[in-house]
């Protein structure tokens, strides 16, 4: 999702206190040291400082470059310089351990480039997290991996506990806003995960996420979310687009928390594992809350100075 605003006005809802804390020095530290990049600082998300001094923080592997050019994103785009760094799985993998997490949460920039749109990257980086942290569950947060048979495969086999894909908006805004991308191939990709969930992977998950103010209209958002449920999805994220910059797709609208609220109910009633919505959620906010345990069960929120979770994003 989005993060960070141009043109319109915050409502009071969305503005975030500047907060920089020992916990944000160190974390900040270890990822120049590690050569990790973080969708924090590229994307500009509002919750950085917040998260930061928690001891949570977004990475993303596979470079900072994407090969697409959405309307809503702040990541750099181009024909990234390099291939997969051999050296990342391991260095995740190392960041998890230092911090002691119990939930990494990994996605990528698009990778066009590469043959199998950086499938295998993804199965090492999960491979190393399970490896050097045993008791930590691994949510993947994948692009669609277009034109790339087998892909899906390849990231599964490496078994991780929540598989995510987002949808990003409704379809009728998909040519202005994911220019590169194809709605039914994204559902498609999720109800693949899903059935292969139900075939011989009962312990994983299956989520996508939204954001909202792109223009879409309400009961737009709920077909959506009936056509992920439909597909087999178990958990959504709903958030608010924020503007990065005025090159980038305009705000529509600031919905309201209580709108987020409705939108919250109505997926319970659709029949979701779990409904994450608000004005500043974003796709892996409390990531940890929904992860399956052994009994299938909710995993329990953190209590306070828990600090149990790393979103690689």
């Amino acid at each position: 999702m989005s993060c960070g605003t141009e043109g319109k006005r915050r409502p009071e809802w969305l503005k975030v206190r500047l907060q920089t804390g020992e916990k944000y020095r160190e974390l900040r530290k270890m990822v120049d040291e590690l050569s990790l990049n973080t969708v924090c600082v590229e994307a500009r998300c509002p919750n950085i400082y917040e998260c930061w001094n928690a001891g949570t923080a977004t990475f993303m592997i596979l470079g900072d470059v994407c090969t697409r050019r959405c309307g809503f994103c702040n990541v750099h785009s181009g024909m990234p310089p390099a291939g997969p760094d051999p050296q990342e799985p391991r260095h995740v993998g190392e960041a998890i351990q230092r911090l002691g997490l119990r939930h990494a949460v990994i996605t990528s920039v698009d990778r066009d480039d590469l043959p199998d749109g950086g499938a295998m990257h993804f199965q090492r980086v999960i491979q190393s997290i399970h490896e050097l942290n045993p008791g930590c569950a691994v949510e993947v947060l994948t692009p669609d991996f277009k034109k790339k048979e087998g892909a899906l495969d390849v990231v599964l086999a490496a078994r991780p506990e929540v598989f995510s894909h987002n949808v990003e908006t409704v379809p009728r805004l998909y040519k202005p806003a994911r220019p590169g991308s194809r709605y039914d191939h994204s559902v498609g990709l999720l109800a693949a995960a899903a059935r292969r969930r139900d075939r011989d992977m009962p312990d994983m998950r299956v989520k996508s996420s939204m954001m909202l103010g792109l223009g879409e209209r309400d009961e737009e958002v709920l077909e959506t979310m009936r056509d992920l449920r439909q597909a087999g999805v178990e958990v959504v994220a709903l958030g608010q687009y924020l503007q990065p910059t005025k090159e980038h797709m305009p705000v529509e609208r600031f919905v309201e928390p209580s709108q987020f609220d409705a939108f919250r109910d109505a997926g319970m009633e659709m029949g979701f594992f779990h409904v994450e919505a608000g004005p500043l959620v974003r796709s892996s906010y409390h990531a940890e809350q929904h992860r399956p345990d052994p009994e299938g069960r909710h995993t329990p929120a953190p209590t306070a100075g828990d600090d149990g979770l790393l979103q690689i994003l």
